[in-house]
C-alpha cells in the first residue's frame, strides 16, 4: 500500500508545455529524484516537449535517461579526471568544465568532446574566473565549444549580475562564443538579455518547471493500520505511552521515502527563526509534527517515522480513516521518492 504522487496530468503537463514555449532557449533539468517524479520519467516528459537537450545533475545520471530522451545531454556537475562515469567520446554528451586544469585536460584527450566553459558567479561554486577566460579561450581549439555557463543564486538581482558578466566573456570565432547556459534566471530576463545583446541563451530549469504549478500534485499516504489506545497504553519501538486516549495511525511513508527529513533551515527573518526555534524545542521533548493531515489539521508523531511507514497520533476526539482511506501529506518533493504515481 503505496505512499501515491496524484497528478492532475492535463493540468501538469499545460503548465510544463506553456513553460518550454516561454523561451524558445529552455533546457529541462533532470537529476537526483527526478523531482519526486523519478528520472526516466520527465526524460520522457522532455522527449514529448521536443527540446533538443536535457541536463542531467551528474554522469551517473546519463545511464538512466539516455534510453528515455533521444537529444543531446548536458551534464551539469564539472568534468574531473578519474570519473569512471565521464566518457569524453559519448557525442551525445556535453561537458561542464569549471577549471583551467580540466579544460587542459579534456583538451589533450584528442577526443574533441563538446564543453561548456563555467565561470565563476556570486554562487562561488563552481567556475573559473573572469581573469581567466582569456586562458581558457587558448584551449578551445581541441575541443567543440558549445558556449559559457552561469550558475546565479537565487537571491539578489540575478538579471543585473548575468549581465555584468556576458561582457567579459570574450567572443569566440563562431556562434557558440555566444551562447550562454543560465540557471536560476526567469524566462523574461532570459528573453531581455538575449534581445539586447544579440546572444543565445539557454535556460537551464528543474524546479521552476516540473513543479511550477503545485496544484497539478497531490501527495497522499495510504491508511495502513488504525489503532485505538487508552490512556497509558504502551506503542511503537520505544515503548512510549499515550497521555491520553486516541488513535494511532499507521500510515505509508517514512524515512526511505524522505518523508519528515529536513534541510538546514532557511530561515531569515525575525519570525521564521522564531518558529524554528520553537520547532527544534518540541523535538528536543519528544514531539514533532507530522507532514500528514487528518482531520483537516496537521497531525503529531507518534514517535520518529520507520523506514517505510509512520506512526501518528490522532486524538480520540476525531473520527479515524479507515485502513485502504488516503490522506493528504506534506512532502519536499527534491527528496521524496514515491511508490507510485497516478495520472489522473
Amino acid at each position: 500500500m503505496p505512499l501515491t504522487l496524484h497528478v492532475d496530468a492535463a493540468r501538469w503537463r499545460e503548465h510544463v508545455r506553456s513553460y518550454v514555449a516561454s523561451h524558445a532557449g529552455v533546457v529541462p533539468v533532470v537529476k537526483g529524484n527526478g523531482y519526486g517524479f523519478g528520472n526516466e520519467v520527465l526524460a520522457a516528459e522532455a522527449g514529448r516537449l521536443g527540446v533538443r537537450t536535457l541536463a542531467v545533475g551528474t554522469y551517473d545520471e546519463v545511464a538512466e535517461v539516455e534510453r528515455a530522451f533521444g537529444g543531446d545531454l548536458l551534464v551539469l556537475s564539472p568534468w574531473r579526471p578519474g570519473l569512471p562515469a565521464a566518457r569524453l567520446d559519448d557525442p551525445r554528451v556535453v561537458h561542464t568544465v569549471s577549471r583551467l586544469e580540466d579544460l587542459r585536460a579534456v583538451a589533450a584527450s584528442g577526443d574533441r568532446p563538446r564543453v561548456v566553459v563555467e565561470v565563476l558567479t556570486s554562487m562561488r561554486r563552481h567556475g573559473i574566473g573572469t581573469d581567466e577566460v582569456d586562458a581558457a579561450v587558448d584551449l578551445l581549439d581541441g575541443l567543440r565549444f558549445a558556449g559559457w555557463a552561469l550558475h546565479l543564486p537565487l537571491a539578489g538581482d540575478r538579471e543585473a549580475e548575468a549581465r555584468s558578466l556576458l561582457p567579459r566573456l570574450v567572443r569566440t570565432a563562431g556562434s557558440p562564443g555566444d551562447r550562454f547556459w543560465v540557471s536560476h534566471l526567469q524566462p523574461a530576463a532570459a528573453g531581455r538579455i538575449a534581445a539586447d545583446t544579440g546572444t543565445e541563451v539557454r535556460l537551464r530549469v528543474g524546479t521552476a518547471l516540473w513543479l511550477g504549478d503545485r496544484g497539478a500534485l497531490a501527495p497522499r499516504a495510504t491508511v495502513l493500520d488504525v489503532h485505538r489506545l487508552a490512556r497509558g497504553d504502551t506503542y511503537g519501538y520505544r515503548q512510549r505511552r499515550a497521555r491520553s486516549d486516541g488513535w494511532l495511525l499507521v500510515l505509508a511513508g517514512g524515512t526511505s521515502h524522505g518523508v519528515a527529513l529536513e534541510a538546514p533551515t532557511a530561515a531569515a527573518t525575525l519570525r521564521q527563526r522564531a518558529v524554528a526555534l520553537a520547532h527544534g524545542g518540541l523535538a528536543a521533548v519528544g514531539r514533532a509534527l507530522s507532514p500528514y493531515h487528518v482531520g483537516g489539521r496537521q497531525r503529531w508523531f507518534a514517535e520518529p517515522p520507520h523506514m517505510q511507514c509512520s506512526l501518528v497520533w490522532l486524538p480520540a476526539s476525531v473520527g479515524p480513516p479507515a485502513v485502504g482511506d488516503e490522506v493528504a501529506v506534506d512532502v519536499r518533493y527534491t527528496t521524496t521518492s514515491f511508490d507510485h504515481l497516478s495520472w489522473g
